[in-house]
């Protein structure tokens, strides 16, 4: 078995039972499209953070962090701008995480950051957003988040599939 394999079930055994079903699920569906488990370590304040990238592009997909006193997922959602109407109907707490993370600084002041770096530009109803990429779609995984959670994780995979 894999070493990133090994890891990944260490983080998985320390996953509270009630979210291991959406874990596995998350984890199935990524690896059905051709990504792989990347461990990316632990740090004192994230015990286990775990990710799955696409071997060919590097580009990552989802990160779970999962921390003393929180379980977190990130969804690099590079595509966005492509499904309004899945990020309009994410539930107000959601909302409010995103509208939280700073803007993007390359787009509001180009050149304010790293060259490479590119935020999000996109509409929640009528309202712009340009934020960025780090933390602007981090969620808590909890019961209430879940559907939402697989909701934007599957606009992204078939957005992806499209390119």
């Amino acid at each position: 078995m894999e070493n990133a394999e090994l890891q990944f079930q260490d983080f998985f055994m320390a996953v509270n039972d009630e979210y291991k079903d959406f874990v596995h699920k998350v984890k199935e569906r990524v690896l059905q499209e051709g990504y792989t488990i990347i461990s990316i370590g632990t740090t004192k304040a994230n015990p286990f953070v775990v990710g799955f990238t696409q071997p060919k592009t590097r580009r990552g997909i989802v990160k779970f962090y999962l921390r003393k006193r929180s379980f977190k997922m990130i969804i690099s959602g590079k595509n966005c701008a492509s499904y309004p109407g899945i990020l309009s109907g994410l539930p107000e707490k959601m909302l409010q995480q995103i509208d939280k993370i700073q803007p993007c600084l390359n787009i509001t002041t180009p050149g304010k950051c790293m060259d490479k770096c590119v935020g999000y530009d996109f509409y929640i109803g009528d309202v712009r957003h340009q934020k960025c990429r780090f933390g602007c779609f981090q969620f808590d995984v909890n019961p209430e988040n879940i559907p939402f959670l697989m909701g934007l994780l599957e606009a992204e995979l078939e957005e992806r599939a499209k390119a």
